[in-house]
């Protein structure tokens, strides 16, 4: 209607004049002159946070007028609940003689399109919304997330009874949950735990986190770890780590420890320490935070590891109207896969409070490292974490391989971690046999040796070379670090120490 010569807009108009100054935003946008397309704009804004479109203003703010505002009174309402089936409020306003309109768009509680395509407002620009974007809008719009969907080809079958009793080892650890819970039957247990639908369906919750192959449903549920060198060009070895998603940082954990990072060797009086380079609880809770999080329609997570800091990826967006500052503040627990995170909530493994950010930045810093840096990029969340340990010496060629595990992290940090491996073996170890002897000494060579080399080596037959060194182990005198394919030996002390 004309509000031209209503008192009561003479205050607003001069808080337009205000608004108008202050220019275009996120909420705002000007328009010299109506145009049909710009339907496009109000369905953007109803699905976004609202708005305010301003007929007969310039992109400068400066407003320019327009001709014939009766029938733009009339037309724009009747097309926009014809068009968008919505409602909004048209006022006019007059300065110096110069007419514009206001066209108030109010937030949809319900998913609006125009012709089919969804528009959204996000910043000062218009999106149309496809693929997972328009997954997630759709979803978020009647209060449901991704994980919350039915898995409708999965049966009771594709679930690991042995990743559920994982899960309840861990809950009852912690009095999350009730002991008793872990005596139903699998179907009451999904029930319980929110992950079925009314129908009865598994959500996709449900075979992310239990299931026996996630990736059978979901091709992308993996965690890639590479080990780069001089450069991103410069890939050494890599891992990737499948599996259901509740016992995947515990798989990581491993892999990282006995491949990717070191664990510098002190001593407290005769007691032998080994401890990973950097804080474990907070690389873990960063790890956590990249499973939770993580847009499982999308590419794999990614770690990638190098000389002087490790680069952790995961596709992923953070909720409406947050910056990367928002983490660092106060702030709700938003989880972007609300059933994913109540699970890890229950098993102990976060907190429910959104306190996952300050704990890794904490626990970095209280261990004397860099605050590791979050940023949004790439259509995900990258966070970098600075290592204290000095590779930049060795530049990596020696021992670098799928199946090499010092990755050139022995040399250069053997000063500084008092790594007592070398003098192990100068020494006779008069009281050893003399075939335990030479399998030391034969490791002091080379702790990658395989028992089938050793045999050929001391011409013994393969099973006497495994009773020897089953009892270096026992004597503590011997262990493998890291698996069959991927582990070395290590030598830990003579009979004399």
């Amino acid at each position: 209607m004309d509000n031209s010569l209503n008192p009561s807009f003479k205050k607003r108009e001069e808080e337009l004049k205000k608004l108008i100054a202050a220019g275009e935003s996120e909420t705002v946008e000007f328009k010299e002159a109506w145009r049909d397309e710009y339907l496009k704009w109000i369905c953007g804004f109803a699905n976004a946070q609202g708005g305010k479109i301003y007929i007969g203003v310039n992109d400068s703010g400066e407003i320019t007028g327009i001709e014939d505002t009766k029938r733009l009174l009339v037309d724009i309402p009747n097309k926009i609940v014809n068009f968008l089936g919505i409602v909004c409020d048209i006022n006019l306003f007059e300065e110096n003689g110069k007419k514009y309109l206001e066209i108030v768009v109010n937030p949809s509680s319900v998913p609006i399109s125009y012709k089919g395509v969804f528009h959204y407002r996000s910043g000062s620009t218009k999106q149309e919304l496809s693929g997972s974007a328009l997954q997630q809008f759709l979803l978020k719009k009647v209060g449901k997330t991704w994980d919350d969907l039915p898995c409708e080809n999965a049966t009771l079958n594709d679930i690991d009874s042995g990743a559920v009793d994982y899960f309840f080892r861990k809950a009852a650890k912690i009095n999350r949950i009730s002991e008793d819970a872990k005596n139903d039957d699998l179907k009451t247990t999904l029930e319980n735990l929110n992950l079925l639908t009314d129908s009865g369906h598994l959500k996709n919750a449900a075979l992310l986190l239990f299931g026996k192959n996630p990736a059978k449903f979901f091709p992308c549920v993996s965690f890639k770890i590479g080990r780069f060198i001089s450069g991103d060009h410069d890939l050494r070895f890599q891992d990737v780590v499948e599996g259901n998603i509740l016992q995947m940082a515990d798989t990581i954990m491993d892999i990282l420890k006995s491949k990717y990072l070191i664990s510098p060797i002190r001593y407290e009086g005769l007691q032998r320490i080994e401890e990973l380079e950097m804080p474990e609880e907070s690389l873990r809770e960063a790890i956590f935070n990249s499973i939770i999080h993580k847009d499982y329609t999308g590419v794999p997570i990614q770690l990638s590891v190098y000389n002087d800091k490790l680069i952790l990826w995961n596709e992923g967006r953070l909720p409406e109207n947050w910056g990367v500052e928002t983490l660092f503040e106060k702030h709700p627990s938003r989880p972007h896969n609300k059933n994913i995170a109540d699970i890890f909530f229950k098993a102990g493994f976060i907190e429910a409070w959104g306190r996952g950010i300050s704990k890794i930045t904490n626990g970095f810093v209280d261990a004397g490292f860099l605050t590791p840096v979050f940023e949004v990029k790439m259509g995900g969340i990258m966070v970098t974490i600075h290592r204290n340990i000095d590779l930049q010496k060795n530049d990596g060629t020696e021992n670098v391989g799928e199946d090499a595990t010092k990755d050139a992290t022995k040399d250069a940090t053997k000063d500084a971690t008092k790594d007592a491996t070398k003098d192990a073996t100068k020494k006779p170890y008069p009281s050893l046999p003399s075939l335990s002897k030479d399998i030391l000494s034969e490791i002091q060579k080379d702790n990658n040796i395989t028992y089938d080399e050793l045999s050929e080596k001391l011409q013994k037959d393969r099973a006497t070379i495994y009773r020897n060194m089953k009892k270096l182990v026992e004597n503590g005198l011997l262990k493998r670090v890291g698996g069959r394919k991927s582990g070395h030996w290590e030598i830990i002390k003579d009979d004399n120490e």
